[in-house]
């Protein structure tokens, strides 16, 4: 009869249910809990195998440049970045409002490493994140106009509830490049969330377009309703020794 249980929760895919069902049976006969404390046990397993599943996955699937974590992020006046602020953030109300956040600052004050540990952090939260650098999403773009993909591309950055957008500003953008983005952010309006880094200050960013039409459109789907991090400081990356 145990047995036949264990078989039927595997049929089902009831994974984490069937494996701590089976390390149950393990235990001696008077250490294995009561039919109510059994039920409640293996309905958790079941809850935390299924969040595990899905966080490797979304984790996974995001790309992420870097393996961050809240816990990682340093906090101090020198760089501008409050732990009152961080912990704002680290709750991801702002994906459920549809708020973005602009991480502007110097080249290796740790922007990018600060969008990944937020990228993680909602991933573990359940919220599907997908990571871009800037050229690589132009890239991207480009590989899918030519093999036909570019709507089936945009409707999976469209399930996305975070997306990062990483060196915002470093090259030039073409046309269409600024016209998908423009739908792209137009699709996530109000709906899910954007991040983006840059080392140009949001007040460049408008020049940064060259097409004041274009720009006003793609700013007002940002701007008004973000959360800024001005990070400061010295650089963090790590200088190269000299070979001796």
């Amino acid at each position: 009869m145990k047995n036949g249980s264990l078989e039927i929760m595997r049929t089902l895919k009831l994974q984490g249910m069937a494996d701590a069902y089976q390390a149950t049976l393990g235990l001696p006969i008077n250490q294995q809990p009561d039919a109510h404390e059994m039920l409640a046990h293996l309905i958790d397993a079941e809850k935390q195998y299924r969040w595990h599943k899905r966080m490797t996955m979304f984790l996974r699937l995001s790309k992420l440049r870097y393996q961050a974590t809240i816990q990682d992020i340093d906090c101090s006046k020198k760089r501008n970045l409050t732990k009152e602020k961080l912990i704002l953030l680290a709750d991801c109300a702002y994906i459920d409002r549809g708020e973005n956040i602009l991480i502007t600052g110097a080249t290796g004050c740790g922007k990018s490493y600060l969008s990944c540990a937020l990228g993680n952090n909602a991933c573990v939260n359940g919220y599907r994140t997908l990571y871009f650098n800037m050229n690589r999403f132009t890239e991207q773009i480009s590989l899918a106009k030519t093999d036909g993909t570019l709507v089936k591309w945009m409707d999976r950055i469209k399930k996305a509830q975070l997306i990062i957008f990483d060196d915002f500003g470093l090259q030039p953008i073409t046309q269409a490049v600024k016209l998908i983005l423009l739908q792209i952010l137009e699709d996530r309006y109000e709906k899910s969330a954007t991040l983006i880094c840059s080392q140009l200050p949001v007040g460049k960013w408008h020049a940064y377009f060259d097409e004041p039409t274009i720009a006003d459109a793609i700013l007002d789907r940002i701007i008004p309703k973000a959360h800024r991090v001005e990070l400061k400081g010295n650089s963090l990356r790590k200088p190269v020794k000299p070979l001796s």
